[in-house]
């Protein structure tokens, strides 16, 4: 291989490893408009949904707001803290790797330069259960404001006994 091929090859990967929570999109599944704006989108509320990029058969649904207007169309509207989560099993857990207690699981941005939402995960290991918290972030200010949701984790179709999260958490 030559010295440009593997400098390519450990970028991408590079890349891979440091934007895991980055590379998934939500599916959007509907919307709901809250204030009727005329001439210019609406502001709404949006639902959308994500499979968890480290746990195969886990599945998250939040909901956002999202302004319209001129600054909402032209995607320079700071976006509001108000989100909701909610998580469930939706077929067999399955873990791809070991993680850290707070691991990313979604990141996207919420203003122009510095608010940004994450959705996260944890393990209640005594409970064998996921937990998901939902917030948004400011390097200035912070938010308070946050969703949790948790997914015991459950024997699906007659199957075994469920993995423990508690050995799938980095120490």
């Amino acid at each position: 291989m030559t010295r440009m091929a593997l400098l390519t090859a450990s970028a991408l990967s590079l890349a891979a490893l440091t934007c895991p929570a980055a590379a998934q999109e939500p599916d959007r599944i509907f919307s709901k408009s809250t204030v009727w704006r005329p001439l210019t989108p609406d502001d709404k509320l949006v639902v959308y949904g994500i499979d968890d990029p480290g746990v195969e058969g886990v599945a998250c649904h939040y909901t956002t707001p999202e302004r319209g207007g001129i600054k909402g169309t032209l995607g320079v509207a700071e976006e509001v803290s108000d989100i909701s989560l909610a998580c469930r099993q939706i077929g067999p857990v399955r873990f791809k790797d070991k993680f850290e207690q707070g691991a990313v699981v979604f990141s996207e941005r919420r203003s122009l330069i510095f608010k940004r939402m994450r959705i996260v995960r944890g393990c209640d290991e005594k409970r064998n259960v996921l937990v998901y918290m939902v917030f948004s972030d400011r390097p200035i200010e912070g938010s308070p404001k946050n969703s949790t949701s948790s997914v015991p984790i459950m024997p699906w179709g007659g199957s075994d006994a469920p993995p423990r999260c508690g050995d799938w958490v980095t120490k």
